[in-house]
């Protein structure tokens, strides 16, 4: 017997309105102010640089703006005597640039200053890797549907799953978006896991459902999606919530390096608990009715014209 008895079928109007609202505003942010892309997408250098005695944030930001970069960015690396200086480039960025840089830090921090590592992204390597992401993406959305098309013999079955993960995938880009937070290459990763993440929930729930039909062929297609979801909400739930404690740990504990990497994996995480409940199942519903009805209607138009046939 069931824990729970939620009819997520008959709620879909209000899933559907509430999803079609929050993907709309992500659009709208996207479209509006677009990314603040890191120096994978824009070019530019990464300067790894340790101090010998430990020094605040501030200090950091202080000697950058005494170089004459108040613009370059600030990550402490692993406590106060490691950080990773971030300077984004463009079209005029080269390596004598990136000397003149260093050159100019080392000089506004004094003695004690130690550059540990550099690395330098063309402005042509930054376009090159924003068209991969881009490729990466779009191929791994395609594969998804070809995968869930061939595993569960229904093509309408991928479409709804892979509509699940363009949503949590588009939610998460909307917010970073809306908060200008840097978007790079770590964060198309985190796009990428949250794309598995998302589908791995919703194959689950269509493994349950394609068993439930082969058992309960009188059943209406509505009670079986909602009894499937039921049966499998107490995993969902505690799997989900596993998840959600790991990463919410990461976001507030792993430190500035991976912090925008776990703050997408948590909206990614609670969004595809979300889609897989009550986006990917009902647009199944919707999907197969909208079959069922365009079946229903062409028999019919079909009949008169047999019947005529057969009264010649």
């Amino acid at each position: 017997m069931n824990k729970f008895t939620i009819d997520w079928i008959s709620k879909r109007p209000l899933f559907f309105a509430v999803s079609g609202t929050l993907c709309a505003l992500s659009l709208a942010c996207i479209l509006v102010k677009g990314f603040n892309y890191g120096i994978d997408f824009t070019g530019g250098t990464l300067v790894q640089v340790s101090y010998s005695e430990p020094r605040e944030l501030k200090q950091v930001r202080d000697d950058l703006e005494k170089a004459g970069y108040p613009d370059a960015q600030v990550q402490s690396f692993g406590g106060k005597k490691e950080f990773a200086l971030f300077l984004k480039g463009g079209e005029n960025m080269d390596v004598s640039i990136v000397e003149t840089f260093v050159e100019k830090v080392k000089a506004a921090a004094g003695e004690g200053l130690r550059v540990d590592r550099k690395e330098f992204v063309g402005p042509s390597v930054g376009r090159h890797l924003k068209r991969q992401a881009a490729t990466a993406i779009t191929l791994a959305l395609l594969a998804i549907i070809g995968y869930v098309a061939f595993r569960f013999d229904n093509p309408l079955w991928g479409a709804a799953g892979v509509a699940a993960i363009a949503h949590d995938v588009l939610i998460t880009a909307g917010v970073f978006s809306a908060f200008q937070l840097e978007v790079d290459l770590v964060i198309v990763a985190a796009l990428l896991t949250i794309a598995g993440y998302s589908i791995n929930d919703t194959i689950v729930i269509y493994d349950r459902m394609r068993d439930n039909m082969r058992h309960r062929r009188a059943d209406d297609l509505g009670t079986l999606i909602n009894d499937s979801v039921n049966e499998m909400l107490s995993r969902t739930i505690i799997t989900n919530g596993m998840v959600f404690a790991v990463v919410l740990a990461l976001f507030l504990l792993g430190g500035g390096v991976i912090h925008n990497f776990a703050f997408a994996m948590l909206i990614g995480s609670i969004s595809g608990t979300y889609s897989t409940l009550a986006i990917s199942m009902p647009l199944v519903y919707q999907f197969q009715k909208g079959r069922r009805r365009a079946a229903s209607t062409e028999t019919a138009s079909a009949a008169p014209r047999e019947g005529g046939r057969r009264r010649r």
